[in-house]
């Protein structure tokens, strides 16, 4: 059977619609609390994603067949085990990334749907039936799924742009004044507020998961990787200092749509329907482009014989199906236990611990890719084995420092379910 294959515009969007989703709808008021200085963590969250970004599409190169992304980079240079522990993080960060992405989605509807955010059930019905709607899309085929990625990102970045541009021209300065008004030092607030804003680039290595979908893998996912989380990057920097600068610190924090306020202050009240609509579109974008994704790892893992086999099957259309439903069912289950917080409760949660456990997988790439460095440094000038050690050093330090701001229920939850997977790895060990 023909592996059906996309090209660079499906692998971009898929970054810049996997990265840009729910973080834009509630990150401008999470960081409200903090005042300006949360751009300073925009930006080393920035450099820092960039660097892991360079990092991912170096270990596309030096592994270009590595379907599973962070999973086959860790398993080929460090083993089963570890293999296994970056893997089971990662598929839990999907997890309560998709939960978190439903969350979203289902809070910028209540824009046009006031009644939506009122009643915990329909709200998590709603949330179900997106869901299992872009799961089915899915199962159809990565072209697609890609057609979808690609619509749905170029309707996002319209309004997103044009925020992130003309907001500028309508900025008070005075908004930004005091520049840090947390209870935290300066030094704090930038450490919580990058681990914070790490989230928002929480999909930069999208395009690593699905290799063998992608056509020349070995030149299109580090292009892809690269461009998308520079387009990323300059939409979150700017749009953050264009929302602060047009709307009161006091009033940022209560907003329930601050690109929407943003865009009544600019263009009038009509305007927020309009920039509501791409809320709508970028979360479900997002949210499709991460169920495309969250079918690879326990196919990747199944196929290794390190998870159970029935998710290693193929459907008619080469899509890890089982796997794709598999998923989604534990999705929704988080989805109905959670349905009893409120919006903006279950979103902050949901991100702390998406950002806590995905961080384990990023660093075990970055060791993985500096052993790889190691395996075929004899393939490398020596002014470029030295940058690209230097690049994945920093990269590690980045990651690692991100885990300080975490909280420490965040830390203590990822930690349980990061160490749940050590029995079923043993387990399938011993079956084998």
């Amino acid at each position: 059977m023909q592996h059906r294959k996309v090209g660079i515009l499906v692998a971009t969007c898929l970054v810049i619609g996997n990265t840009i989703g729910a973080g834009i709808f509630f990150m401008p008021v999470t960081l409200a609390p903090f005042g300006g200085i949360s751009i300073i963590g925009w930006v080393v969250s920035a450099v820092g994603a960039l660097c892991i970004a360079k990092v991912f599409g170096h270990l596309s190169q030096l592994s270009p067949i590595s379907n599973g992304g962070i999973y086959t980079f860790t398993h080929v240079a460090m083993g089963d085990f570890f293999g296994f522990i970056a893997a089971w993080a990662y598929y839990i960060s999907i997890w309560t990334t998709n939960a978190t992405i439903t969350v979203s989605l289902v809070g910028a509807l209540s824009l046009f749907f006031p009644s939506i955010s009122l009643n915990p059930l329909v709200s998590v019905s709603i949330g179900i039936v997106i869901l299992w709607g872009l799961t089915w899309i899915n199962c159809m085929g990565i072209k697609e799924s890609g057609y979808v990625q690609v619509f749905t990102t170029i309707l996002k970045l319209i309004p997103l742009f044009l925020i992130s541009i003309l907001g500028l021209f309508y900025s008070k300065t005075e908004h930004f004044i005091p520049f840090n008004r947390s209870i935290f030092t300066n030094f704090e607030a930038i450490t919580i507020t990058t681990t914070l804003t790490l989230y928002a680039f929480l999909g930069i290595e999208s395009a690593t998961i699905p290799s063998e979908s992608i056509e020349n893998p070995k030149k299109n996912i580090p292009l892809a990787t690269l461009l998308g989380t520079l387009i990323v990057t300059f939409v979150y920097v700017f749009s953050t200092i264009s929302i602060m600068g047009v709307i009161a610190p006091v009033d940022l924090e209560k907003s329930l749509s601050p690109f929407g306020d943003t865009a009544v202050v600019m263009w009038g009240e009509t305007a927020k329907y309009l920039v509501g609509l791409g809320i709508v579109i970028a979360t479900f974008g997002a949210l499709n482009g991460w169920i495309l994704v969250q079918g690879q790892i326990p196919y990747s893992l199944a196929r290794d014989r390190l998870f159970p086999k029935f998710l290693s099957a193929l459907n008619k259309k080469n899509t890890p199906q089982n796997a794709l439903i598999f998923t989604s069912c534990v999705i929704s289950l988080l989805l109905v236990m959670n349905y009893t917080k409120g919006l903006a409760e279950q979103f902050k949660f949901l991100i702390l611990l998406s950002t806590t456990v995905v961080l384990i997988p990023y660093l075990l790439s970055v060791i993985s890719y500096i052993i790889l460095l190691a395996k075929q440094k004899h393939t490398l000038t020596k002014k470029k084995l030295y940058l690209s050690f230097l690049m994945g050093v920093g990269a590690f330090l980045y990651s690692f420092w991100a885990i300080t701001g975490s909280d420490f229920v965040s830390i203590a939850w990822g930690g349980v379910l990061i160490a749940s997977g050590i029995p079923i790895f043993f387990l399938m060990k011993r079956s084998i």
